[in-house]
């Protein structure tokens, strides 16, 4: 199996190397991994003048499933938007055609204190938001900075098609339909026509699946009982940029955005998964980022586009015995739990994976 890692910038080689040493842990008992590294971020740019060389395109592309890390820096956000860190993911996911964003969140009993919610509200919490990932505003036309009437002018398009609406909404209704049946559609259709479109075409797509509930919240509604009844969802589905920010706010459910992973997939099942996370600049190099994300997005690797579950099981359960030990990273530290950095947290998960096979 051939995984292309991605590192990138920041704290994202020391968490991407924790989640590269758990595939090792599985490979010392089973199937083989060739992983192959290249830059992408500002280490592309650094190395070839492009966020996104053209032969780390060309790797994850061939790959089958791409390991990332993050991508940015304090220096590359002073650049041109092209030739920021940041882009370089965004150029890739269109090029991979990677439309459908799963990020899972469940709250782990380990971790209910961690959270700034009470614990009775989030037992229990176990929901999946996805994020369509090639369209909406992020990607739409016009957009740019110019002056009108003497005076600067900024212009970003919110577009959708009914394609690009109706792909997602089958891969929402098919998560939904492989857990507890219940869709919920998030949109802004009462002052949004892209969004009246995505209501329409998602109401559309719900005939197909009968057995699946589906229900529709406006997104600030949706924002509000995502804090109050996180219980109250099963999968959401919704477009780029309300699922890019209902996503944030859901990693908070599980004490730190530390412990959320995310797959992104194409119509041929190839992902690329990464942490939600960003490079957080100000601590890398620091041994103090939580690694747990990205191991678990090996997890999801495992799991949706290696056709592995059982080893994708091995991994998760291996990060609940290290969790039920009373270790934690700073971000999820808590009174009587044992301090420890990124490499020590990925040495007890690697530990604890080679004994769950013996």
């Amino acid at each position: 199996m051939h995984i292309a890692v991605l590192a990138g910038d920041g704290i994202g080689p020391e968490v991407t190397a924790q989640a590269v040493k758990a595939l090792r842990a599985l490979a010392a008992n089973g199937p083989q991994f060739e992983f192959t590294e290249a830059p992408i971020g500002d280490a592309g740019f650094v190395a070839a003048g492009d966020p996104l060389p053209a032969e780390t395109a060309a790797l994850a592309v061939k790959a089958d499933a791409v390991l990332f890390g993050a991508a940015g820096t304090y220096e590359s956000d002073l650049r041109p938007p092209e030739q920021r860190g940041g882009h370089a993911l965004l150029r890739l996911r269109k090029q991979m055609d990677l439309f459908a964003n799963y990020r899972p969140v469940f709250a782990f009993p380990e971790l209910l204190g961690a959270s700034t919610l009470r614990r009775e509200a989030l037992e229990g919490v176990d929901l999946v938001v996805l994020r369509e990932l090639t369209g909406d505003i992020y990607f739409g036309t016009p957009r740019g900075i110019h002056v009108e009437n003497g005076e600067r002018v900024g212009i970003n398009t919110m577009r959708y098609t009914e394609s690009e609406i109706r792909r997602v909404a089958h891969a929402g209704f098919r998560a939904a339909r492989g857990r507890r049946q219940r869709l919920c559609s998030v949109d802004k259709a009462n002052v949004l026509e892209a969004s009246a479109l995505w209501r329409e075409v998602v109401n559309e797509v719900a005939r197909d699946y009968p057995d699946v509930e589906l229900t529709h919240q406006y997104v600030d509604a949706a924002a509000m009982l995502l804090v109050r009844r996180p219980r109250d969802f099963d999968v959401i589905v919704t477009g780029n940029i309300f699922g890019d920010i209902l996503s944030d706010a859901a990693a908070m459910l599980t004490g730190s955005i530390g412990m959320l992973p995310s797959a992104s997939i194409n119509a041929a099942g190839q992902g690329l998964f990464e942490p939600v996370h960003g490079s957080a600049p100000d601590i890398a190099g620091e041994d103090k980022a939580n690694p747990l994300a990205s191991i678990l997005s090996a997890a999801m690797m495992l799991r949706l586009s290696l056709g592995q579950p059982v080893l994708a099981e091995r991994v998760e359960n291996a990060v609940r015995r290290v969790l039920a030990e009373g270790l934690r990273t700073a971000d999820i530290m808590e009174e009587g739990a044992q301090l420890v950095g990124t490499e020590a947290m990925g040495d007890a998960v690697a530990r604890e994976i080679l004994r769950l096979a013996a």
